[in-house]
């Protein structure tokens, strides 16, 4: 990944910080759109001295012309990453409409107009990796999870529609289908008695590194289940 330029939405979260300082790692040059200086405090505190290596621009990525802002300033994007997302559950007839719709704002509305924009730029290079973050609940969604199973559903979706599109291009798209991640969200929301099963936000990371990396260009439209031990 040396040189290459990457964005990874979310990258100052409980995964995207692990995928962010992966990526520094490996040579990048990383882009990660924030909302307030609460995220930057956060890759701060995580990163150290590397958080000055990381372009932090302001954006609302449910926003078109603020996802494109972002997008464009950069000199080109080798890569995007797609962790912006979030989670809620409840039984389906209890579930109010606002929050469905908070559902796939959140998940698959960022997810789109981030990549409906970075595959822009991508094709003015010949170029470009797209990974996005599904869920297992996509492919084995279980009760009381019918929103979100719903909205990850729809990213997978997505992402293989997408790496049909540039089927003939060194343009890739592909998506990992996390499990429970083990964050201390997670930890806090549902105890840690499990949580030597989960996958490790530097395990989740390194599958996304690998599909973010110029060796995965034959790999087009696969969900990868990254579950731990669950």
């Amino acid at each position: 990944m040396k040189d290459r330029h990457v964005l990874v939405t979310g990258g100052s979260g409980g995964l995207g910080t692990a995928v962010t300082a992966l990526m520094l790692a490996k040579g990048a040059q990383v882009t990660v759109p924030v909302v307030d200086d609460r995220q930057v405090a956060h890759l701060r505190h995580d990163l150290g001295a590397d958080a000055d290596r990381v372009a932090t621009p302001r954006a609302d990525l449910r926003d078109e012309a603020e996802v494109q802002r972002v997008i464009d300033a950069m000199p080109r994007v080798d890569a995007a990453l797609c962790l912006v997302g979030g989670f809620a559950m409840g039984p389906t007839d209890a579930f109010a409409v606002e929050d469905l719709r908070a559902q796939l704002e959140l998940n698959v509305v960022t997810t789109f107009l981030v990549i409906k924009h970075a595959l822009r730029r991508m094709k003015e290079t010949g170029y470009g990796r797209i990974v996005t973050v599904g869920s297992r609940a996509a492919v084995e969604p279980p009760g009381g999870l019918a929103a979100y199973a719903a909205a990850k559903a729809a990213v997978v979706a997505l992402t293989k529609s997408v790496a049909e599109e540039t089927r003939q291009l060194d343009i890739t798209a592909n998506c990992v289908l996390p499990s429970v991640i083990d964050t201390p969200a997670n930890r806090a929301a549902m105890g840690d008695a499990d949580a030597s099963q989960w996958v490790t936000p530097r395990r989740l990371a390194e599958s996304i590194a690998f599909l973010a990396s110029e060796a995965a260009g034959e790999l087009r439209g696969g969900t990868l289940p990254v579950y731990g031990r669950v």
